[in-house]
């Protein structure tokens, strides 16, 4: 059999062209759903990056929230969600690739196999008309020739009856004769003609389905097996863009583990106690005070009044007020002195607004030179600008570092403030319970808005003091019945002092002093927070020892220099 010669490939299906051209229709449209597959899975790639990125994004930290990077934990989980950020990001080269390497390939591809296939079944049906117009051909000499061989064996019957009558005359059977060769003659050309388009015919048959449908068909094969080729490597393209990023999400996993493991619970509590520190030392036992046997009192040399108490009633009286992790924290708003926070915490807010401060003088000061070298560069070469231009904005820069400078020292002051009243371990005299006694001490109430009128012990200030403290200790002001008569009592001098801040001194018992004045001092500091100065015979009080600094004699008992 024919297709027994033809052996195990498509030709054995020549019959089959209808099925063959359903199968590969078929293939390629599954061709074309694969590729609307990987379609999907990208775009489902796409969102997913998207919302891994936003989730990122939502939970990084804000400016507000910066204190958090001091934290090893808080660093930890940053770190975590710039590392997943990167994780979306290898998604998006998912679809990326997925993309570039299967759909754009595939959707090509399936426009060249369907051309392909086109042209494969115009051939095959191209070649299949032929042999069927060669048939009908065949068919036509053949009916031709047994036409024509029915004739000439009807002319030459009625020429044999012809010849055999004795009626018909001699030209008669003549003309039946010819008429029978010429017949005959006539089915021997159809004979020759049916002979050699017969002849022609089965060389083109045989062409048709040995060699010209072969080809088609082998053609189909080769492109089928192509297609399913493609196929697989597409798919094997789909598996190898998810394993090349796999070392890269590795690495992001791998980089969240060692975030994880980077954090160190001794260190964060450690910056906790550091940012919370407030440097105060715990108060000294409380003393009991028997209110049964009669008070006592003495009045010192030094002392303003007769009713100021001296330095063991203020000590005494000190500690019998309320503990100080027990008073109530202002809740109103924030001072600009930061006088709310603890000594510590105020000593650090105070000295980061003092670098800031100086940041912002740096940048004027830069801005100053530029502007400066542009004048100078402007009064060498006027063509290029006016000199007189920069001297507003140079005008405006010198008012901003003046006030910055002017701000800077006001915080100065304060920080020098907080840093002379914070208790030192090194020094017995200057104990946290001395200072706790001091600031239970009223001492002569000024308008300068010194914090050391509203400072409590745990660094809260407030302006009311609850009626328990109130009805224990009723803040004094000094009174200067002893310098009505300064010739009886004039205290000597001791040494002298330097203003450091201006001093309105507004209260009764106080001395107003101006930045830079010198006094004499005739009494120091008892550890109440004030110094008695005097400028001349006539005017002599009291100013906040941190606003001055104070030179005593040498040979002034317990002479040191207060800073």
């Amino acid at each position: 059999m024919v297709e027994e010669k033809m052996g195990e490939c498509f030709s054995q299906t020549k019959d089959q062209f209808d099925n063959l051209e359903k199968h590969t229709q078929w293939g390629i449209d599954f061709v074309e759903k694969y590729t609307k597959f990987v379609k999907e899975r990208s775009e489902i790639e796409l969102n997913y990056a998207r919302q891994i990125r936003n989730l990122s994004k939502k939970y990084q930290p804000k400016k507000k929230d910066e204190d958090e990077n001091k934290y090893t934990w808080c660093r930890a989980f940053h770190s975590t969600l710039n590392e997943l950020n990167d994780y979306a990001g290898q998604h998006e080269v998912i679809a990326e690739n997925m993309t570039s390497q299967i759909i754009t390939e595939l959707t090509r591809y399936t426009q060249e196999l369907k051309t392909e296939r086109k042209s494969h079944f115009h051939d095959g049906r191209k070649a299949q008309q032929q042999v069927e117009a060669s048939w009908k051909q065949l068919e036509a000499c053949k009916r031709k020739f047994e036409r024509e061989c029915k004739e000439a064996d009807r002319a030459q019957q009625y020429f044999e009856r012809m010849d055999a009558d004795i009626n018909v005359t001699k030209a008669d059977v003549e003309k039946a004769r010819q008429q029978a060769q010429m017949r005959h003659q006539m089915a021997s050309d159809s004979k020759n003609e049916y002979s050699s388009y017969l002849q022609k015919f089965n060389q083109e048959q045989n062409e048709h389905y040995y060699t010209i449908i072969p080809n088609v068909f082998q053609k189909l094969q080769t492109m089928e097996e192509k297609r399913i080729e493609r196929m697989g490597d597409s798919l094997k393209t789909f598996a190898d863009v998810d394993r090349q990023i796999l070392p890269i999400i590795g690495k992001c996993l791998d980089e969240m583990t060692q975030s994880a493991e980077s954090i160190d619970s001794k260190t964060d509590s450690s910056q906790v106690i550091e940012s919370y520190k407030s440097g105060f030392e715990p108060p000294g036992d409380v003393e009991f005070e028997d209110y049964g046997l009669p008070m006592k009192r003495t009045v010192s040399e030094t002392s303003l009044t007769n009713s100021r108490p001296d330095k063991a009633d203020r000590s005494s009286r000190g500690k019998s007020k309320t503990i100080w992790p027990f008073i109530k924290k202002n809740k109103g708003s924030n001072p600009e002195d930061f006088s709310h926070l603890p000594p510590e915490q105020r000593r650090k807010k105070l000295q980061a607004k003092i670098d800031d401060i100086n940041k912002d003088v740096q940048k004027e000061m830069d801005q100053r030179d530029a502007l400066t070298k542009m004048k100078e560069v402007y009064v060498k070469n006027p063509q290029m600008g006016d000199p007189n231009s920069v001297d507003p904005r140079l005008a405006e820069i010198a008012q901003n570092i003046e006030k910055l400078q002017a701000e800077a020292q006001k915080f100065e002051g304060w920080l020098a403030e907080v840093e002379g009243r914070m208790p030192v371990k090194s020094d017995p005299a200057r104990r946290t319970s001395t200072l706790f006694e001091t600031q239970n001490s009223t001492p002569p109430t000024t308008n300068n808005n010194c914090a050391q009128d509203r400072e409590s012990p745990d660094g809260s200030y407030t302006e009311e003091q609850s009626t328990e403290v109130q009805s224990k200790v009723i803040p004094e002001v000094p009174e200067f019945d002893e310098f009505d008569d300064a010739d009886e009592d004039m205290l000597p001098t001791i040494g002298t002092c330097k203003a450091l801040y201006p001093f309105e001194g507004s209260n009764e018992g106080t001395i107003a002093v101006a930045e830079g004045e010198l006094l004499y001092v005739i009494e120091e500091d008892k550890g109440d927070g004030w110094t008695r100065v005097r400028r001349n015979e006539e005017e002599e009080g009291y100013v906040p020892t941190t606003y001055v600094e104070v030179f005593l004699d040498s040979n002034a008992k317990g002479a040191i220099t207060y800073i």
